[in-house]
């Protein structure tokens, strides 16, 4: 296993607050996940990304790394620069 899972394995036991915190940030990492699968599938870098978008591509680096929160405008600016549509479930 690796540092990282036995890292999280053991703060996920241990440490409620830390639990709390991974498990409300579980859809944030979801969306992440997808936009990166998705900027891989279309063969995009992600300097190529931002040039689509008009923006820097420390602003896709930083989405990526989870450092920054989008807008929804930020969302559908990455749609349209991928021919995609946003879609938005409540379940």
């Amino acid at each position: 296993m690796s540092d990282f899972r036995n890292f999280l394995k053991e703060n996920l036991e241990t440490d409620p607050e830390f639990k709390e915190i991974w498990e409300n940030n579980s859809q944030k990492r979801e969306l992440v996940k997808a936009l990166i699968a998705l900027r891989i599938k279309e063969h995009l870098t992600q300097e190529d990304l931002a040039e689509k978008m008009g923006t820097h591509q420390s602003a896709i680096s930083r989405l990526e790394s989870g450092k920054y929160n989008p807008s929804v405008d930020f969302l559908f600016r990455i749609a349209k620069a991928l021919n995609r549509k946003v879609e938005i479930n409540f379940a």
